[in-house]
Parts: structure tokens; C-alpha cells; sequence
């Protein structure tokens, strides 16, 4: 069973298409949770308009299945607390030349 911080490290391998930011750094992921057997992720994307409001929840799972075979996926996608550019990292912050 893959510890949270495991799935973390592999989250951060995938990235926003429109912004070429991992999803953990720009402040997507709320939380991860494993259970037994069971993988839970609770994301956000940037905006409830994004375009990419599939197919980045679907990349999540499509990741997560290739390292973690045997583990049921779970993406949950939530809107609360809404994204607000304070979530990002540090890093995502100078990736993207933000203040």
C-alpha cells in the first residue's frame, strides 16, 4: 500500500497543459488518502470554465493506475475551497514569474 506522500511524488509528475505546472505545485491537489486498496485524491483545476475540467481528473487516475497497480482510483473533483493563486508553491510561483 503506497504511503500519501508516495502518490504525492507522482502527482507531481503531472501537469497543467495550459500553464506547464505540476498539479501539486500550482495548489490543484486538496488531499490524498489511502486506504486499503484505495487510492482517494480530492483536486481543484483553476477555474469551474477550465477546458480541461475531464481530461486532467482522467490523467490523475490514468497516472496513478500506471504506478500503483491493484489500487482502486478515486479523483474526486471539488470547487471548495475555490483555487486562488496564493495555493501555489514557491516554485510554481517563479515558473510562472508571479509575485
Amino acid at each position: 500500500m503506497p504511503a500519501p506522500g508516495q502518490v504525492q511524488a507522482v502527482l507531481r509528475q503531472v501537469a497543467d497543459p495550459e500553464l506547464g505546472v505540476n498539479i501539486v505545485d500550482l495548489g490543484l491537489v486538496y488531499g490524498v488518502r489511502v486506504e486499503e486498496g484505495r487510492i482517494h485524491v480530492e483536486m481543484t483545476l483553476t477555474t469551474p470554465s477550465c477546458p480541461l475540467a475531464s481530461a486532467l481528473p482522467a490523467r490523475v487516475e490514468e497516472v496513478l493506475r500506471a504506478h500503483f497497480p491493484g489500487q482502486a482510483v478515486e479523483v474526486a473533483l471539488v470547487w471548495e475551497p475555490r483555487w486562488t493563486p496564493e495555493r501555489m508553491s514557491e516554485d510554481a510561483r517563479r515558473q510562472l514569474g508571479a509575485p
